[in-house]
């Protein structure tokens, strides 16, 4: 199947690029944009008990004013307000009502509590303004984004010559400082990328055009994938969180590029053996083309696990991804011959270095130890991933996506100023529902259940009950110790107040605690039971590649059991680095997820070359150490140089500013240089080496061939040289 490929994409290359071509235009011009939203309930599923609040809450409280944003009023140079600050801050909320009446996320706007006085902290130095979110609005649609950007306009205005200094906060303000963000995050990825790829490339192959190829077909790769995810999202209803567009950018570029280099080396060492520039991408195309096709598949299996996650963040994101890494796998077995057959040699202006074949010393002497002494490789290696692997049980998920703003924008300093003179709480009441089953509610139950509810650990107020109009259900919203964002108000909801509202939930009533920290609670149970389904199923279906490329069924139990040290070790250094040193309290949630699945397929694919090259120099008749030493000589500088590159995109995540793009861009980028340079060039090929012939097992592919058997040595020393830097 490679072999056509090649002759199809070397014989009509014109007409392959015009298909990119033409399929690119199509898909920009017809497909949806891709929508993200950051509202962490439209990431759990409707049996969750926060969800079953929201729900009753739009059902029994269509009317109900929900906080899209806080305005914190202070004094100019700080001070207390006086009774004119006061009655300023009342004028300019007064105006502001009537500015925003076309806006699409505002209800109205308060500045007095629930018992009609100012909403004035204690040391009277802050005021509080309640801006109310809109019925049946979201706040957190583009068009709110860009409302909540007019309203700080209007604040601004309104505020002119009172003395009074404005800030906004809360769901809404968050949202669009977190857009803001990620839009300048995404810019400086995407450029710290493309300069590091076009450097390491041209270090690589000092040329010029090979460090511009990469780009130019990513970028029309990225056109088509991008369009083809919007049409899934909006197929299947699928909520992606805001940070995929930043991702994507990494994962194209990164694995798009190793791809490119898989192809490249195989086309670059068959020119060296004198053939034509045809012949040289066929050949390339044909011994690259399952390689790449397997890793890729590893790839896109992995992601598509995410399917089984009960979380709408995880269905989202797992189908974007592959259907990223599938567009880029079928761009790597046909644009990419295409354009190399186009070039020819022209591909590798203006060095000429290409013509030598490189002696790959380091590699060499590296392999002659493996082979001597395959025990303290696989020891030593397997050690430094054990050891680091012990800090993974220290991992401390946060549910909190708003915590990952840098500390300059508006929102989170109106936040941290708020917090310095309010009770930390207050910022976001809890809603707690209780719905009948038996008719009305009675008016001395609903404070029964206000007083015992009131009694539970990190609960400082709970409001009065309002009744919904049929009397069945009432809603009381409670103000908690800790800032319900924390991880101390996540576990006190999911704890102490939610066991306590269930207790106490008067007979023929049924409780249910809502808000952000019972949707965060929600998140965490759900997380749990994601891990036990998506790890295993992700790994059981890589293992069955493994065994079908490697055809052997013990290989893949050994290969993955070092994926998952890897991916152990990748997470425990994260602990390290953002937890025990960095002093963060915990790390995003959903951060093991991409670790798994990141350092699980993409260290499949260095295994997948590493060992493929292994079991090639055994079919030339070595032995299983001599055939270790061989196969790190010369698959070691093409994993290298892929780990190198691909490790390099992902660390350009932690240029973003935001803390969660930041601990991501460590833990991928740890993760594949674990892969790359301790896994697959030294574990994997040393327990080969010593667990011998059985590791092929029951298929035996390691025996030698007989000349006339294909692979073997039929192909000659020669062939043998053009697989020095393609891996395999």
């Amino acid at each position: 199947m490679f072999s056509a490929l090649g002759r199809l994409a070397s014989r009509r290359p014109w007409f392959v690029i015009a298909a990119w071509v033409v399929l690119a235009v199509a898909v920009v011009s017809l497909a949806p944009t891709l929508e993200t939203t950051q509202e962490e309930s439209e990431f759990l599923p409707d049996h969750y008990e926060s969800i079953k609040a929201v729900e009753l809450q739009e059902e029994k409280f269509p009317g109900a004013t929900s906080p899209a944003a806080l305005l914190v009023f202070e004094r100019e140079g700080g001070g207390q307000l006086t009774v004119e600050d006061q009655a300023a801050a009342g004028r300019i909320a007064e105006e502001l009502g009537p500015r925003l009446g076309e806006e699409t996320f505002v209800q109205q706007v308060v500045v007095v509590g629930p018992d009609g006085e100012p909403n004035v902290s204690e040391d009277g130095e802050l005021l509080l303004g309640i801006v109310g979110l809109a019925e049946d609005a979201t706040g957190f649609d583009p068009q709110a984004f860009e409302d909540a950007e007019e309203m700080r306009t209007d604040l601004a205005e309104l505020a002119e010559g009172s003395g009074l200094e404005v800030t906004t906060t809360g769901s809404v303000p968050q949202g669009l400082d977190s857009q803001e963000s990620g839009e300048r995050a995404l810019a400086i990825v995407g450029i710290a990328t493309i300069v590091l790829i076009v450097a390491l490339l041209a270090i690589i192959f000092r040329s010029v055009i090979i460090c511009l190829m990469p780009i130019v077909v990513v970028t029309l790769v990225s056109m088509v994938a991008t369009g083809l995810i919007g049409w899934a999202n909006e197929a299947f209803d699928l909520k992606a969180d805001s940070s995929i567009e930043t991702i994507l950018v990494v994962v194209l570029y990164g694995i798009g590029t190793d791809y490119i280099l898989f192809f490249l080396f195989r086309y670059r060492e068959r020119l060296r053996q004198g053939a034509d520039t045809r012949a040289a991408v066929v050949h390339a195309l044909e011994r690259a083309g399952e390689a790449i096709a397997s890793a890729g598949g590893a790839v896109i299996v992995a992601f598509l696990a995410l399917v089984l996650s009960s979380l709408g963040v995880f269905k989202a994101i797992g189908p974007a991804l592959a259907i990223a890494v599938a567009v880029t796998l079928v761009a790597a077995l046909t644009l990419v011959p295409a354009v190399v057959t186009v070039l020819g040699r022209a591909l590798f202006w203006p060095s000429k270095k290409w013509r030598e074949e490189p002696e790959a010393a380091r590699f060499a002497r590296a392999g002659t130890s493996l082979g001597r002494r395959p025990g303290s490789f696989a020891l030593g290696s397997g050690a430094v991933l054990a050891l680091l692997a012990v800090f993974a049980f220290g991992f401390n998920p946060s549910f909190d996506f708003n915590s990952s703003l840098p500390d300059d924008v508006e929102s989170t300093q109106a936040l941290e100023t708020f917090q310095d003179h309010f009770a930390a709480g207050a910022s976001e009441p809890v809603p707690v529902l209780l719905q009948s089953s038996d008719g009305q509610l009675a008016p001395d139950a609903l404070e029964q259940f206000r007083t015992d509810l009131e009694g539970a650990e990190g609960v400082a107020q709970v409001y009065p009950g309002t009744p919904s109009e049929d009397g069945t259900t009432a809603q009381f919203m409670m103000v908690l110790d800790n800032d319900p964002v924390s991880d101390a108000a996540l576990q006190d909801v999911k704890g102490p107040i939610r066991d306590q509202a269930h207790e106490a939930a008067p007979e023929g009533t049924e409780a249910f605690v809502g808000g952000t920290p019972g949707i965060f609670a929600d998140l965490q149970k759900a997380m749990v039971r994601d891990y036990t389904v998506v790890f295993p199923v992700a790994a059981l279906v890589i293992m069955l590649i493994l065994a079908l490329l490697l055809r052997s069924l013990v290989a893949p139990l050994y290969l993955m059991a070092a994926v998952g040290l890897s991916f152990a070790a990748t997470l425990g250094a994260t602990v390290i680095v953002f937890q025990h040193i960095g002093g963060e309290s915990g790390l995003i949630f959903m951060l093991p997820i991409y670790i798994y699945l990141f350092v699980t397929a993409l260290g499949t694919d260095y295994n997948i070359l590493m060992i493929a090259r292994l079991r090639e120099e055994a079919r030339e008749g070595k032995d299983p150490r001599a055939a270790a030493a061989e196969a790190l000589k010369h698959a070691g500088p093409t994993i290298a140089a892929a780990g190198v590159i691909l490790a390099g995109t992902f660390a350009s995540l932690m240029l973003s500013g935001n803390s969660l793009m930041m601990s991501m861009g460590f833990a991928l980028s740890f993760g594949i240089i674990i892969a790359a340079f301790v896994m697959s060039m030294f574990f994997t090929p040393a327990l080969t080496a010593l667990i011998g012939h059985a590791a092929w097992w029951p298929g035996h592919a390691d025996q030698k061939r007989s000349p006339g058997s294909g692979s073997g040595s039929d192909a000659g020393s020669s062939d043998r040289g053009a697989e020095v830097s393609a891996g395999m």
